[in-house]
C-alpha cells in the first residue's frame, strides 16, 4: 500500500463580515510528496477528519505520524481478525494524520518512507 502525503502551510486570509480570524490551508507545492508506503499490512482504515475524536484511552507517539501502543483500532483488529494467529504480537498500529483523512494501519513491518520530488511526480501521471 502506498499513501502519498502533501504538505500544507497556512495562508493568512482576510476577515469579513462572518469571519474575523481566517486561514486557509493549502498544498505547499514547494515541498515534495511524502511516501509511505506498507509492503504488507494487517488491515488499514481510512476517515474522514471532520468525524475524528481525541480518546484519552489511547496512548501513542508521535504527532502527524504517529505509533500507537494503545488504541481502540488495535482492540478491534485484535477481536475481528485472525492476524495474532499467523502473525503473533507484535504488530503496531501506525497513524497518520493529514488534513482531511486520518489513516490507520495495522502491520507488522513499519513502513518505508521517501520524499517524491513534485516535477518527478509530475511526469508519473
Amino acid at each position: 500500500m502506498i499513501i502519498d502525503v502533501d504538505r500544507c502551510k497556512v495562508n493568512k486570509g482576510e476577515a469579513d463580515e462572518r469571519t474575523t480570524n481566517y486561514s486557509s490551508i493549502d498544498v505547499d507545492e514547494t515541498f515534495p510528496v511524502i511516501r509511505i508506503e506498507f509492503d504488507w499490512y494487517i488491515s488499514y482504515s481510512v476517515r474522514n477528519e471532520s468525524f475524528t475524536m481525541l480518546d484519552e484511552y489511547e496512548e501513542f507517539k508521535g504527532g502527524i505520524f504517529c505509533i500507537y501502543s494503545k488504541s481502540r483500532y488495535l482492540d478491534f483488529v485484535k477481536l475481528s481478525t485472525i492476524a495474532s494467529d499467523f502473525h503473533p504480537e507484535p504488530y503496531k498500529h501506525y497513524g497518520i494524520n493529514a488534513l482531511n483523512h486520518i489513516i490507520d494501519v495495522v502491520s507488522t513491518d513499519p513502513p518505508t518512507i521517501s520524499l517524491i520530488e513534485r516535477s518527478v511526480q509530475n511526469k508519473e501521471k
